[in-house]
C-alpha cells in the first residue's frame, strides 16, 4: 500500500519506503549540503548557516536538535542509529539515550510532525530513526540572509521588484 504525498508509509521494512520514494522520483541517498538548501515540505534546511526556514521564517531550534535533523536529513531514507545522532549532536561526550528522544521530541514539535498528515521522522525500534519525507536540493539566496551569529540567523527583506 502506497502512501499519501505528506503520509509515511507502515513501516513494514525499509525497502517499502525506498520502494515508495523511487514512485515518486525521489532518490533515498544522502544529499550532499553544499550551499543549496534541502527542502522537504515547507521546509528549507541551510546547514552552512545553521538555519531552518518553514517558508521565509525562521524555525527555533536548538543547537542539539539542529545537528539531529541535519544528520537524519542528509541521510534520508536510512536509519539512523542513537549512537551516531549522539556521536553528531555531542560529540567526545557521554550522553544517555533519553537526551536524543529528548531532542527528536523537540524536532517533531517545531516541524509540526504528525499534524495534518505530514510526516518527518519515523522511529524504527532499537535501531534509531528514519527521515521519512522526500527531499530536494533547491537554491537560496544568501544576500537575503543576515548572520547574526553561528547558531542564528535572521532574514533580511529582499528588495522589491522595481
Amino acid at each position: 500500500m502506497l502512501a499519501q504525498p505528506n503520509e509515511a508509509p507502515a513501516f513494514g521494512s525499509l525497502a517499502a519506503v525506498k520502494e515508495n520514494w523511487e514512485k515518486r522520483g525521489v532518490t533515498p541517498a544522502p544529499v550532499p549540503l553544499d550551499g543549496h538548501a534541502i527542502a522537504f515540505g515547507p521546509f528549507r534546511l541551510l546547514t552552512a548557516q545553521r538555519l531552518l526556514l518553514e517558508g521565509d521564517r525562521p524555525v527555533r531550534l536548538g543547537s542539539r536538535a539542529f545537528d539531529i535533523l541535519a544528520a537524519l536529513v542528509e541521510r534520508a531514507g536510512e536509519v539512523v542509529g542513537k549512537e551516531q545522532l549522539m556521536a553528531r549532536a555531542w560529540p567526545q561526550t557521554f550522553v544517555e539515550d533519553a537526551n536524543v528522544k529528548i531532542q527528536v521530541s523537540a524536532l517533531r514539535r517545531a516541524l509540526g510532525d504528525g499534524q495534518g498528515g505530514h510526516r518527518y521522522i519515523a522511529t524504527v525500534s532499537g535501531r534509531g530513526y528514519n527521515f521519512v519525507a522526500p527531499v530536494r536540493r533547491s537554491r537560496y539566496w544568501p544576500h537575503q540572509l543576515h548572520q547574526s551569529s553561528r547558531r542564528r540567523s535572521t532574514i533580511c527583506p529582499s528588495p522589491s521588484p522595481a
